[in-house]
C-alpha cells in the first residue's frame, strides 16, 4: 500500500510581512495611524465579506479605542426591507434561486449612510468605519483594511448556525437557505464591491481560523496573486462527507480516519476554494477567485476571459463511492433552461474520469432504448410520494466501470456514478444546479429527505439519448492524438456540446505542453511524483503529487511535465483539461 504524498496545504510563497496575533494587528494599524501625521481624523475602514465573525472581529478592533465607531449594521434598511427586495431571488425553494444583481446601494439607507458621512466629516482622532460596505459609506478613508473569507469556510459556519446572511436574521435557518442566499445574492454584492477594492486595500486581514488573525499588506498581497497567475498552482481542497461517500480518499489523501466517510473533494473549484500565501514561513488564507478577480487575463487567457469574463469555468473535484454507496440519480439543466430558470448564463456539462474503481463497479448513464417519458416520470413521482423504490435498471442504462475509463455527461443526459467508484468529476463550474431524480430512498447528513426535482428534471431531460447514442458517444472516446519519444496523448472527450476538452497522457519522459493563450487543468492519475517545469524558467520547477489537482494559468506558455523523484523511470499519467474553441 502506498503511503500518502498528497499535499494538503499548497501555497504560493512570497516575500512579505505578516502580523500574527490581533496584538500585531492593532499595533501596525496604531503605527500606521501615528505616521499620519497634521490630521483633524484619520479614518480606518475595516471591510468585511460575508461570513466572517463579528463578535470577534468588534472586540478586538474596538480596543483600537476610536473617537467614533461607525458599524454598518446601523444603516442597513430594515430585515423586512431586505427580505421583501431579495425575496424574487432568494425563493421559496429550498435549494434554488434566481441570480441578483444588487450592490450595496441597495441594502443600505441613504439617509441613514448621508447621516454617518457626516459624522464621520466631524469627528476628530480615530474613526473607525466597520462592516459590511463600510467602504460605500466611506469611499475616502486613510486606511483601508479588508476582511476576507473563503466560501467553503462561511458553509461550515452556516451548518454551526454562526453567520447571517447580508442584512437578515437568519442564522438559525439550514445550511441549504443560508447557500442560496449566498450564491444568488449576498457573494454577488460582495463580489462587485472587492473587485474594486482590491488595487486599493491597505491591509488584508485573515480570519478564518478564530482567535488567530493574520494580516499582510495590500503591496503583499496583490505580488501574491500575480506570482501565482504566472506559474502552476493548487487551491486548497476541502474534504467533505457525504450520504454516499467512501473510503478510497482516508487512504490516498491522508485523511483523519476518524470520519465515517468522504463523499467529496473539492479540488480546484476557485469560486469556493482558499488560496494559501506563504509568507515567510507562516501560511494566509484567502479566497482562491481573489487571483480570477485581479488576474483574469493572466490566469484565464483572453479567449476564454472574452467568452467567460472573470468566471473560472472549469472544476474537478473528488466524488468517493469505494466502500459507500451510490449516487443520487441526476440530471443537469440545459443552458436555455438555467438561462431562463435562475438566471445563470452558462451550465454544469460534466464527466466521469475512473481515477480508481473496486471489481464490479458501474456509472448509470443515458437511458434505456424505447423508454416512455411520461411512464419514467409517473415512477419517479410515485416514489417520490410513496417512498416505493425506483426501478432505476428499468429506465437507466448502467455500464461498467474501470480504473481510467471516461464518461461524458453533456447536460440533459441522465445519469450517476454507482458504488465501489474514484470519480474525477470534470465539469463546467455552476455548482448546485443538480436535479436529483431519485436517492435510492436515504437521508441527508442533517437526517432530512434529500431534495428531490423530478419537476426541474422532467423539462431538461434529453430523451433521445438512450443506449445506442450513449455508448456510440458518451462512453470511453478515447482516440489516439501523438506521440513521441516516451510518450503518447490520446483525447478522451469531452462530447461536442460541451465546451471543456480533455487530453491524456501517458509518459515516461517529459513531455512538452503549451498553454495557447487558456488556462490548463490537470489531475494526475498516475505516478507519485511529477515535476513541472519551465524551458525558460519563467517559475521555479513545481512538484505535485499523486492525485493531485493543479492549474497551468494561461500565462505561462510553454512547459514540460515530467517523472520526478520515485517515479522516474516509471509510465505516469495526466488528464488534462481546457475551454475548447475549435476542434
Amino acid at each position: 500500500m502506498r503511503k500518502s504524498n498528497y499535499d494538503k496545504q499548497p501555497a504560493t510563497r512570497i516575500a512579505g510581512q505578516l502580523w500574527k496575533g490581533w496584538q500585531a494587528v492593532r499595533d501596525e494599524i496604531n503605527r500606521r495611524c501615528a505616521s499620519l501625521v497634521g490630521k483633524k481624523s484619520v479614518v480606518v475602514v475595516v471591510e468585511c465579506y460575508q461570513g466572517v465573525h463579528h463578535e470577534e472581529l468588534t472586540r478586538e478592533l474596538s480596543a483600537l479605542n476610536p473617537s467614533l465607531w461607525v458599524d454598518t449594521q446601523s444603516v442597513f434598511k430594515s430585515v423586512k426591507e431586505i427580505e421583501t427586495m431579495t425575496y424574487p431571488y432568494v425563493t421559496d425553494d429550498r435549494l434554488f434561486g434566481y441570480r441578483a444583481h444588487f450592490t450595496y446601494a441597495d441594502f443600505l439607507d441613504a439617509s441613514k449612510v448621508a447621516d454617518a458621512r457626516q459624522q464621520i466629516s466631524q469627528a476628530t482622532g480615530l474613526v473607525l468605519v466597520y462592516g459590511h460596505g463600510a467602504a460605500v459609506v466611506a469611499p475616502e478613508s486613510d486606511i483601508l483594511v479588508y476582511v476576507d473569507m473563503a466560501r467553503w469556510e462561511i458553509q461550515l459556519r452556516f451548518r454551526r448556525h454562526e453567520i447571517n446572511g447580508l442584512g437578515v436574521e437568519n442564522k438559525a435557518e439550514g445550511a441549504s437557505y443560508h447557500f442560496k442566499r449566498g450564491y444568488f445574492v449576498d457573494w454577488i454584492v460582495c463580489d462587485t464591491l472587492k473587485k474594486q477594492l482590491l488595487p486599493k486595500v491597505d491591509y488584508w486581514l485573515d480570519t478564518h481560523m478564530p482567535e488567530q488573525a493574520k494580516m499582510i499588506t495590500g503591496e503583499t498581497m496583490l505580488a501574491g496573486l500575480v506570482k501565482t497567475a504566472h506559474q502552476p498552482f493548487r487551491v486548497v481542497p476541502f474534504f467533505d462527507p457525504a450520504p454516499w461517500g467512501g473510503q478510497w480518499m482516508k487512504r490516498v489523501c491522508g485523511l483523519d480516519p476518524e470520519p465515517a466517510n468522504y463523499g467529496w473533494c473539492f479540488d480546484c473549484v476557485p469560486e469556493e476554494n482558499s488560496l494559501y500565501l506563504n509568507v515567510e514561513g507562516e501560511l494566509f488564507e484567502m479566497p482562491s477567485n481573489n487571483v480570477v478577480f485581479h488576474q483574469t487575463r493572466a490566469l484565464l487567457g483572453g479567449p476564454v476571459e472574452s467568452r467567460f469574463g472573470q468566471d473560472f469555468p472549469i472544476r474537478f473535484d473528488f466524488l468517493d463511492t469505494i466502500g459507500g454507496g451510490n449516487l443520487s440519480l441526476q440530471v443537469h439543466p440545459t443552458t436555455q433552461y438555467i438561462r431562463d430558470t435562475f438566471g445563470i448564463y452558462y451550465t454544469q456539462d460534466e464527466s466521469y474520469y475512473l481515477l480508481d474503481a473496486e471489481e464490479g463497479a458501474t456509472v448509470f448513464l443515458g437511458l434505456k432504448t424505447g423508454v416512455n417519458p411520461e411512464e419514467m416520470i409517473g415512477a419517479l413521482q410515485e416514489s417520490q410520494h410513496t417512498g416505493k423504490p425506483f426501478e432505476a435498471e428499468k429506465y437507466v442504462n448502467r455500464w461498467p466501470a474501470k480504473k481510467h475509463d471516461h464518461f461524458l455527461i453533456p447536460n440533459g443526459t441522465i445519469h450517476c456514478s454507482g458504488a465501489g467508484a474514484m470519480v474525477l468529476e470534470i465539469s463546467a463550474t455552476p455548482s448546485i444546479f443538480t436535479f436529483k431524480l431519485w436517492d435510492w430512498g436515504r437521508l441527508g447528513l442533517d437526517g432530512l429527505p434529500r431534495p428531490i426535482n423530478i419537476g426541474h428534471g422532467s423539462h431538461v431531460i434529453q430523451w433521445e439519448r438512450q443506449t445506442e447514442f450513449t455508448r456510440d458517444n458518451l462512453v470511453n472516446q478515447v482516440k489516439p492524438v501523438a506521440e513521441g519519444d516516451g510518450w503518447r496523448e490520446e483525447r478522451t472527450g469531452l462530447h461536442e456540446n460541451e465546451f471543456i476538452e480533455t487530453r491524456r497522457h501517458w509518459f515516461t519522459k517529459p513531455v512538452t505542453h503549451h498553454t495557447d493563450d487558456g488556462v490548463n487543468v490537470f489531475n494526475v492519475i498516475e505516478g507519485d511524483e511529477l515535476i513541472v517545469e519551465s524551458p525558460t524558467n519563467a517559475f521555479e520547477p513545481f512538484v505535485v503529487h499523486y492525485a493531485e489537482t493543479f492549474i497551468v494559468p494561461a500565462s505561462v506558455g510553454e512547459y514540460t511535465i515530467r517523472p520526478y523523484g520515485t517515479s522516474e523511470g516509471k509510465e505516469c499519467g495526466t488528464i488534462k483539461a481546457y475551454v475548447r474553441f475549435r476542434q
